[in-house]
């Protein structure tokens, strides 16, 4: 009777676990995004006031299981555990007055996503730019300031994945504070973005970065244009 006893609790630690469930994530984090963002900016003191929401969902990405996901779910599934991670960290420290107050946020400080403990960059740039060289990528990521593209008040999702990388792209490349242009003085000022990553914005085969944004504009900018960059605001983008 000990052996079969024995026998079959063993059965039952060994039974496999149940398969991570994306959707649920997906839907968990368009849940959060609605209820704590608006117009870009973050309610960071009612997230931190309330942490076990940010808490699980944190937990949820370091857990995750991606062996089985697609490429386009994976895609999805990083963008939005960088700006949940963002978001748990800022949170977690608050108050902030810039993500940059707390030493490494982004090249330092290491979390744990679907398994494997990584920094934001890495996370960035490792798992999302370089793995899919998709530039729009840059205008789904908001890393907690007033001068990143907007943070989207929805997940993204597998099924809508490019349509909603376009909306973002299109929705800050369109922004006249975001991007200005001066044609009075035959000028364009961009964000620092476009410096500190110019090669993806070139990856496709554009001659320039203008090309690139000009694909997403309503009005396009001359290419004679000169280029300038503004200085970029880390002042949290608290809401």
């Amino acid at each position: 009777m000990k052996k079969f006893v024995v026998a079959f609790l063993l059965g039952i630690s060994l039974t496999p676990a149940v398969g991570f469930d994306l959707d649920s994530f997906f839907k968990q984090s368009d849940t959060f995004f609605k209820k704590y963002v608006q117009n870009g900016k973050v309610a960071y003191k009612t997230i931190n006031s309330q942490f076990s929401e940010i808490e699980s969902l944190y937990k949820t990405i370091g857990e995750a299981d991606l062996s089985a996901a697609s490429d386009t779910e994976a895609k999805a599934f990083y963008i939005n555990a960088y700006n949940l991670i963002v978001i748990y960290q800022v949170s977690k420290y608050y108050p902030l007055k810039s993500p940059l107050d707390q030493s490494g946020f982004f090249d330092k400080v290491k979390h744990t996503v679907a398994g494997t403990s990584m920094t934001l960059n890495f996370l960035e740039i490792k798992k999302l730019i370089l793995a899919y060289k998709d530039p729009r990528i840059h205008f789904a990521l908001a890393c907690a300031a007033v001068s990143c593209p907007p943070l989207a008040d929805f997940a993204y999702m597998p099924g809508q994945l490019d349509q909603q990388l376009d909306t973002r792209t299109k929705l800050a490349l369109n922004d006249p504070v975001w991007l200005k242009v001066r044609p009075d003085q035959k000028k364009v000022q961009l964000s620092k973005i476009f410096e500190w990553y110019h090669k993806d914005f070139v990856m496709g085969g554009e001659s320039s970065v203008l090309e690139f944004i000009n694909k997403y504009r309503t009005k396009n900018i001359p290419t004679s244009y000169a280029i300038a960059y503004y200085e970029y605001d880390w002042s949290l983008n608290e809401r």
